[in-house]
């Protein structure tokens, strides 16, 4: 988010590395923290959101196609937007705020919930959905391709449940899958996050999502598109392998165990043999 919005003029960071570099020397590692209340409030509803809806639409749309998988994927990341575009908000502002700063000098927000109920107070809803047609755009098709990937890899690799590799193959899908979905949609997230980070510190830039695609690329051509998508990237695998890899296992052992034979009545504790 700081490499996405900073001044091209007066630029804070060199690059992913130098930000990082600089957050901690300014701000301390927990600089690298900021907004951190909003994902964590936000994430688990938006993977069962999201894993629940894949699943019932895979099964409604009746067969296990790429086509399927990517439309599964597709509606998942819509109707997650709802969730998602008032998280990243927050997130976003929390972000921003103190940039530079060892010691807040001023706060605006006290955390993420603070944040959003202040911004709901001055805006309304439409202030909470700031960026919700952006990220609805980024999103859809990026879940599409996150699914569809993932479903590609995992078949190619040969995931089976009584594979003894079957974890690392598992995370190494996920984070591929994580990879190539930010990779599809990653401009728009870009404008996305100078949307939402708009009318920080009272100037207000942007008129929709056109005028900022016009008036960013005039202003530093069409390299603004793939500002931080290193950091991005970095994140990316890990995030979405582990993510991946725990579902997964999740339902594996949770169908072994829908398989198993109704235990006799005594301590016996029944495990399945295999994931």
């Amino acid at each position: 988010v700081r490499l996405q919005v900073q001044n091209v003029e007066k630029p804070l960071y060199r690059g992913t590395f130098h930000c990082f570099q600089s957050i901690i020397k300014q701000e301390s590692a927990f600089g690298l923290y900021k907004g951190i209340g909003s994902p964590m409030m936000g994430l688990t509803f938006i993977n069962a959101l999201v894993f629940g809806v894949q699943g019932n639409t895979l099964r409604a749309l009746g067969k296990d196609t790429p086509l399927n998988q990517f439309l599964a994927g597709s509606a998942a990341g819509a109707i997650q937007c709802v969730i998602c575009c008032p998280m990243e908000l927050a997130k976003t502002r929390m972000q921003l705020q103190g940039t530079g700063e060892y010691k807040l000098k001023m706060k605006n927000y006290k955390n993420s919930l603070d944040c959003l109920i202040k911004i709901y107070q001055k805006e309304g809803l439409r202030g909470i959905n700031r960026g919700m047609v952006s990220t609805l755009i980024r999103e859809t098709p990026s879940f599409g391709f996150y699914f569809l990937t993932y479903d590609c890899m995992t078949r190619y690799l040969g995931c089976e449940a009584e594979d003894s590799y079957v974890i690392p193959k598992l995370l190494f899908s996920g984070g591929m899958s994580g990879i190539v979905s930010w990779l599809s949609t990653y401009p728009m997230d870009v404008i996305k996050s100078r949307l939402q980070a708009d009318g920080v510190g009272g100037i207000t830039q942007y008129n929709g999502i056109l005028d900022c695609v016009r008036k960013s690329y005039r202003e530093e051509g069409w390299k603004v598109f793939t500002r931080g998508l290193t950091s991005t990237l970095l994140r990316a695998f890990p995030v979405n392998a582990a993510t991946f890899a725990t579902v997964t296992v999740f339902l594996m052992y949770m169908k072994s165990e829908d398989n198993l034979p109704e235990c006799e009545p005594g301590p016996v504790i029944h495990q399945p043999s295999s994931l």
